[in-house]
């Protein structure tokens, strides 16, 4: 588990984010599931241990800035949930929240995973997708995993709730977790930054609590 790096200065991040209406639409949606492949860079000294680099200099690069750019991010560190006193799903940030990270390794074949000449099965990439976690009350937001192969290779996979990380939201984290690795500086993805106040949306609670009426419908009908 890795929580977000200390609270922000000049975070504006809510603790408790009702979902929209632009939300709610996929609430009951299969999750989001993103596969990066990377290989190692250039060595200095070819007989360096790989698996030894990749934990202390790539993994532990990885968390760290990972924890910084989740300070931007917070909701990807919440549970989603419907609280008696809501009328509508909400993500909630509370204090020791946060996002399961699995370090795992592979013996799979990393070019055919990560090449665009075969067609594969789905199910050969799902040994490398971390688990989403979910009960009846509440939803983990985001799940993330780190997968070591061998030659010097390894892959980055997210598993996130469609509700909360949309297309946008997706490439907005990434990029931010991407610039602050380079830097290891918080203050390098404040530009990317998402826009986490809903108010600024214009959608009706007509609209949401017609999206809200299908939703139960769906779920009274399996």
């Amino acid at each position: 588990m890795l929580k977000p790096y200390g609270p922000h200065p000049h975070s504006t991040t809510p603790k408790s984010l009702p979902l929209t209406f632009f939300d709610l639409i996929w609430l009951r949606f299969p999750p989001v599931q993103r596969l990066f492949f990377y290989e190692f860079p250039t060595l200095d000294d070819p007989n360096t241990n790989t698996t030894a680099f990749f934990h202390s200099a790539i993994l532990q690069r990885l968390k760290h800035s990972l924890s910084l750019t989740l300070q931007h991010f917070l909701p990807l560190a919440g549970n989603l949930t419907w609280p008696e006193s809501s009328h509508k799903p909400v993500v909630v940030c509370a204090e020791g929240d946060a996002v399961s990270l699995t370090v795992a390794e592979s013996d799979a074949d990393f070019n055919l995973l990560s090449g665009s000449e075969d067609i594969l099965q789905a199910t050969e990439y799902h040994p490398l997708l971390p688990n989403l976690a979910m009960s009846h009350d509440r939803a983990v937001t985001l799940a993330l995993q780190v997968t070591l192969f061998l030659n010097s290779r390894f892959s980055i996979e997210m598993v996130a709730h469609h509700a909360i990380l949309d297309g946008k939201t997706g490439y907005l984290f990434l990029k931010s977790w991407a610039l602050t690795y380079r830097s290891c500086s918080s203050s390098a993805e404040s530009s990317s930054a998402p826009c986490l106040r809903s108010s600024n949306h214009s959608t009706t609670e007509a609209l949401s609590s017609t999206q809200l009426g299908l939703i139960q419908s769906m779920s009274s009908t399996g």
